[in-house]
């Protein structure tokens, strides 16, 4: 068997945001936010549809939504490539999605909590070396949880995941194992056999059930991707050459913005503003700039 990469955009929102994916969802869930619990007994996906198909990659940050039995919010999102400011994107994500819940002159109280997981694929905490991640509100000094506490951000973060098959004991590590290396397997490991919701995740992700057509796209999606990587690690490695020269600090930072430029001007004709400035780091003044000469 082949399976798709669950890291693509279309294929995770396939696996964990369409219409029979409910049961997929509240065991993923449950491993990543509630240590395997089965807290979430029920829930609802919202808008569980398929991004379109692939038009400029437009659509290339798409959260999964769903809304929990109890009211709670949770924001899903896989993150391949390391843009700027990505640790901003995902607090301002959360925000919008708690203070969006109100319409106008609607008391606070109808306020619902708000969960963002967030899975990467680069590593975000180098003081870290646990790979699940959470943050509240804390006081600072005594470290007690803010009354209110209705934000609550997680990050997987999955090159810090190291196990290997045999080494599966929790459901989060199979999930998390799922996660990161469905593309290379070419059967279902026996380590899962035992969840239904990870065969379902590995049924959804058989490449032969897919229309030649989706095969393609998805393909696209992924050296889309692989080429976005390869442009940034060649950024890096421009910057420090230069450096080498210039200082090491100000080579790093005018290579990267360079490169950064020369990838923008190449996706002018196929994406919109807000998408270069995300992919790039850009800012959207700089993006407008580049349109407009």
């Amino acid at each position: 068997m082949i399976f798709i990469n669950p890291k693509t955009d279309y294929a995770f929102k396939k696996i964990f945001g369409s219409s029979e994916s409910k049961d997929i969802l509240i065991s993923f869930l449950n491993a990543l936010i509630y240590e395997g619990n089965s807290t979430i007994e029920d829930l609802e996906i919202i808008n569980p549809n398929l991004p379109p198909k692939l038009e400029g990659l437009k659509d290339s940050y798409l959260d999964v939504k769903a809304k929990l039995s109890d009211g709670t919010l949770v924001i899903i999102e896989m993150q391949v490539l390391n843009v700027q400011s990505f640790g901003k994107r995902v607090l301002y994500n959360a925000a919008k999605t708690y203070a969006f819940q109100l319409e106008a002159a609607q008391g606070y109280r109808l306020l619902k909590p708000v969960i963002a997981l967030t899975i990467t694929d680069f590593e975000m905490f180098a003081n870290s070396e646990e790979f699940i991640s959470r943050f509240v509100f804390k006081e600072v000094n005594k470290n007690f949880t803010y009354p209110e506490n209705d934000l609550d951000l997680v990050f997987v973060e999955l090159p810090k995941f190291t196990k290997g098959e045999e080494e599966l004991e929790t459901l989060a590590d199979k999930w998390i194992y799922f996660m990161k290396n469905a593309r290379s397997l070419t059967s279902i490991p026996e380590a899962m056999d035992s969840i239904p919701e990870i065969q379902e995740a590995f049924n959804i992700a058989n490449q032969s059930k897919l229309s030649r057509e989706e095969v393609a796209d998805l393909d696209r999606r992924e050296q889309f991707i692989y080429d976005q990587q390869g442009a940034i690690m060649k950024a890096v490695q421009e910057g420090i050459e230069q450096g080498i020269e210039q200082g090491i600090e100000q080579g790093i930072e005018q290579g990267m913005r360079e490169q950064a430029i020369a990838i923008a001007r190449q996706l002018l004709s196929r994406l919109d503003d807000e998408t270069i400035s995300q992919t790039t780091g850009l800012t959207l003044e700089d993006v407008r700039n580049l349109r407009s000469t």
